[in-house]
């Protein structure tokens, strides 16, 4: 029997989570299975093929991760060698200050009132503003 190494291919939520792109082989497997993971322009499922040379995008965190396969490693390794087994294309991600402010409440203080759920939708753009009059 020859052994994905040899044959040239590793399934792509395991190659995924040997990288240290997705925490575990489950998440990476779910991230497939939700679509938010695309190799050379078309959706995966966790156990499509990846070969060197694909592109894969992985869409995490609000963010797009762009890499390119550059060695195939089926078992979870340190960081240093993992970055060696891809390419990243990826745009930087933006700064802090640019992020999108989320509306938290401080712990304790019980369930929001109407007023304050309506300012929330408002905020996240789910609710239009009152009209005047």
């Amino acid at each position: 029997m020859v052994s994905e190494e040899e044959s040239g291919s590793v399934r792509v939520d395991s190659w995924i989570w040997s990288v240290r792109l997705a925490k575990t082989r489950s998440a990476a497997a779910s991230a497939c299975r939700a679509g938010h993971v695309r190799v050379n322009g078309e959706r995966a499922k966790p156990a499509q093929p990846v070969r060197a040379g694909d592109e894969i995008r992985v869409r995490q965190e609000g963010r797009e991760r762009i890499v390119v396969v550059r060695k195939l490693i089926r078992k979870r390794v340190g960081a240093p060698v993992a970055v060696e087994c891809y390419q990243d294309n990826s745009p930087p991600p933006p700064p802090r200050e640019q992020m999108v402010a989320v509306a938290r409440r401080d712990r304790g203080t019980g369930r929001p009132t109407k007023r304050e759920r309506r300012e929330t939708e408002r905020l996240r753009g789910l609710r239009r503003p009152p009209a005047a009059g």
